[in-house]
């Protein structure tokens, strides 16, 4: 049975406890939506009795990116035109994503709902589709976006009430969403994914239980950091990118990018300060490709040190560390792998705060940032 483990020996704080609470929260999660199934299949089934149904997966920030991992997810389960728009950019160009004759399912995912752009993106989709459907993931029942009126067709997922962290940076939100939104994708079959859960709940105890790890990757001198992904990773190395710069304050800078994107121009980023942090694909045609982006970091500036993140060992890769999450024949479906392939991220982005002098929990000195956005103005949408 798993036992939590104390990541530091200061005072405990909420990032901290969300961290680790994240398998669990897993568990229950698909437990609920395994309840919940009679009700989102037939919500569903109306959506999808339109031929021409497009999806949008939409969110804001760490809410947004959800959609960048499983977007291939819903093309390959569910077989209808899926894109992944954040709300920041429906709000501001909505007739570049919405067409009065194509019916829509938006799918919003929300930790408070409270962001100005969730509600508004729900809004104006409503005033430009002639028939739409809404979806909403959210972790506060309570919040705009869950409590917003619609005369449409509308079904509200409130996750777990520890899924809505007190910590500015989204950590059990985000990987609690983001597996809601891949059962989602797999709610026909969500019966006969327990082994998988079972799996991934593993994984992410295993990160969690190597705190000694991401502290000393944290304590080295990197000044920059990049996150590589593809595929359905390259949402997490958005994602990555994010909690260890917001985590910082932005003192830490850093980039993210696709394992071949990376090779066309942005590997220019790459200095003796910079840390690199590979997110391994499982699937056998992504390898190849993944193992010659090393041997290219051979190729002009050398960075500070490698990371790589993977399920399995993988033969014949150079870097100054490999973190491995399964110690046998185990095999989780890729589609899950970002998940708990967040964690990592997470904890170097709190050990670094904490090395910096930080309360990871309010890192932003000036106050820039915040948990809920602020000073947001929503003007009323004009037809172009």
């Amino acid at each position: 049975m798993y036992t939590e483990m104390k990541l530091t020996n200061t005072e405990r704080i909420y990032t901290e406890k969300e961290i680790q609470n994240q398998p669990a929260l897993w568990g229950k999660i698909y437990n609920q939506l395994l309840v919940e199934q009679s009700q989102i299949i037939p919500f569903l089934n109306h959506a999808t009795s339109h031929s021409n149904l497009n999806i949008i997966l939409t969110g804001a920030g760490s809410s947004a990116f959800i959609g960048l991992s499983i977007v291939g997810s819903f093309k390959r389960n569910l077989n209808w035109n899926t894109s992944a728009v954040s709300t920041t950019d429906i709000v501001t160009h909505p007739e570049d994503f919405f067409n009065s004759d194509v019916p829509v399912l938006l799918i919003s995912f929300a930790r408070s709902g409270n962001s100005p752009e969730s509600v508004a993106a729900v809004n104006i989709a409503e005033q430009i589709c002639s028939k739409i459907y809404h979806l909403i993931i959210t972790c506060d029942v309570l919040g705009d976006l869950a409590q917003c009126e619609t005369d449409s067709p509308k079904y509200v997922i409130v996750l777990p009430s520890e899924a809505n962290d007190k910590g500015l940076a989204m950590t059990g939100s985000y990987s609690g969403m983001l597996l809601a939104g891949l059962l989602i994708s797999r709610i026909r079959e969500i019966d006969t994914l327990s082994e998988q859960i079972d799996i991934l709940i593993s994984y992410g105890h295993k990160l969690i239980m190597q705190p000694e790890v991401f502290r000393q990757i944290a304590e080295l001198d990197f000044e920059r950091a990049v996150f590589l992904g593809s595929g359905s990773l390259f949402g997490t190395a958005t994602e990555s990118q994010l909690k260890l710069q917001e985590l910082t304050d932005g003192t830490i800078i850093c980039k993210h990018d696709s394992f071949l994107g990376f090779r066309h121009g942005p590997k220019a980023v790459v200095n003796q300060k910079t840390l690199i942090f590979l997110l391994f694909s499982n699937r056998n045609n992504a390898i190849p490709y993944e193992k010659d982006l090393i041997e290219s970091l051979n190729d002009g500036k050398k960075p500070l040190y490698t990371v790589g993140l993977s399920e399995h060992n993988i033969a014949g890769m150079k870097l100054d560390r490999l973190i491995l999450v399964s110690n046998d024949e185990s095999q989780l479906d890729e589609e899950f792998l970002p998940v708990c392939f967040i964690i990592p991220a997470q904890m170097l982005g709190f050990f670094k705060s904490l090395q910096l002098g930080f309360n990871p929990d309010t890192p932003s000195q000036s106050g820039a940032i915040n948990r809920v956005v602020k000073g947001v103005n929503i003007y009323p949408y004009i037809k172009q």
